[in-house]
């Protein structure tokens, strides 16, 4: 849909009702209707866009609709049919809502009027909702949903930590240093023993090896005789009562860490199972530093709609790592962009500096980037420009990564 459209719908978005309302470029309004997320509301909107011109010529996917959420039962069953879905957000449509009316008038009617009119007058700037699969839907879906679980489990982390420190100092650092610190089996299943400084004294090194055989598989008598060495040593503690109110709210912030570390464990197992099986992970995979669980985090966050990014230099600035220029009179500012996906920024962010062991190419670009001035974080963010860039071209043409093609013999300078 190349050309500015004859037609332009507007959709307030409901739990229950779904206001519509149809307008001509002239802005008159030709059709208004109140339509629920079900079979037969989607019907009677079908309706209504089929017979706006009485054409060959014309027909319902001729008619863009604008609504203010990009999800949910009535946006999935529109773009399943195909239709042409432009997701303006609420905070567009309050703005411009005050521009318009600076009584602050607000009705479901008029806003869908409203975000018929948007799209009409931001038609050039405004970009469909990606034409995803289905697959690549759901990957973004556990992708999320795996992403919502860590911020969850560290902040758990973060709680018990901060709450060991207090009545269990030996407990808190007892596995620093060790891969996972408290998130290890072992670690939550000798706290569940020994919560505090008293109870954790009480534990025998038999007691410990009985504890760890279940979660550890390597020199366990060791282990036990380290973990004993260390809570039995002498500490200051907290008053008996005290310490036994404490041990209630370590054992309860631990089964919630602990079924924190399962969920995420499991939706992580979920997404990566989901992402081997795309038909783009190959590609994903070919680059250096870049493993499954990263590979699943771009593609949610990328899609795998052909249409959706034209060029490199659009999905970097999507990824906030395409350079914003400011210039007024004679202020001119270039920096870095802010507003931008900040999932995909810190997945690439992350994904550059893993490449950086893996790629002699990469760390080549690094280096060179640091020797001209740039920041860490500089350097990193054009590296990780240079790496989606060449992720752009390769799912363009269907190819896997090659080294010496991404990085030539002369660093680049860009």
């Amino acid at each position: 849909m190349s050309r500015s459209p004859r037609f332009y719908c507007g959709i307030d978005w409901a739990t229950a009702l779904n206001d519509v309302a149809v307008i001509d470029r002239d802005g008159t309004v030709l059709a208004r209707a109140r339509i629920p997320a079900t079979p037969d509301g989607l019907r009677d909107l079908f309706t209504i866009l089929d017979g706006l011109r009485a054409s060959h010529t014309h027909g319902r996917r001729h008619v863009p609709i604008a609504i203010e959420t990009h999800q949910g039962l009535l946006v999935a069953g529109l773009l399943a049919r195909k239709q042409p879905v432009f997701h303006i957000p609420p905070s567009n449509v309050a703005r411009v809502r005050r521009h318009k009316s600076p009584a602050a008038k607000k009705s479901d009617r008029s806003d869908a009027e409203l975000l018929a009119l948007m799209l009409r007058d931001e038609w050039a700037h405004l970009r469909p909702i990606p034409a995803n699969t289905p697959d690549a839907t759901a990957i973004t879906v556990l992708a999320h949903a795996q992403w919502r679980a860590q911020r969850h489990r560290q902040q758990l982390h973060a709680r018990l930590r901060a709450l060991l420190v207090q009545a269990h100092p030996a407990g808190a650092t007892a596995w620093d240093g060790r891969d996972h610190g408290l998130r290890r089996a072992e670690a939550r299943a000798v706290l569940a023993a020994g919560p505090t400084a008293t109870t954790a004294a009480r534990l025998t090194p038999y007691r410990l090896s009985k504890i760890l055989t279940g979660v550890r598989t390597r020199l366990i008598d060791d282990e036990a005789y380290r973990l004993h060495a260390l809570f039995t040593a002498p500490v200051l503690r907290l008053p008996t009562a005290v310490e036994h109110a404490t041990a209630v709210e370590v054992r309860a912030l631990l089964h919630a860490f602990d079924q924190a570390c399962t969920t995420t464990d499991d939706l992580t197992t979920a997404l990566t199972d989901a992402f081997l099986t795309h038909p783009h992970a190959d590609i994903y995979l070919s680059f250096p530093g870049c493993g499954p669980l990263t590979g699943a985090r771009l593609l949610a966050e990328i899609g795998d709609d052909p249409t959706r990014f034209t060029t490199a230099r659009g999905l970097r600035a999507y990824a906030g790592l395409a350079p914003l220029t400011w210039a007024s009179g004679t202020s001119h500012t270039v920096t870095h962009r802010r507003i931008c996906n900040r999932r995909l920024k810190l997945t690439t962010h992350r994904w550059a500096f893993s490449s950086l062991t893996r790629s002699p190419g990469a760390r080549t670009h690094y280096d060179h980037r640091r020797e001209l001035g740039d920041t860490y974080p500089g350097a990193l963010r054009r590296l990780a420009g240079h790496l989606l860039a060449g992720l752009h071209h390769c799912l363009r043409h269907h190819t896997p990564y090659d080294e010496d093609r991404a990085f030539p013999a002369s660093p680049s300078s860009t």
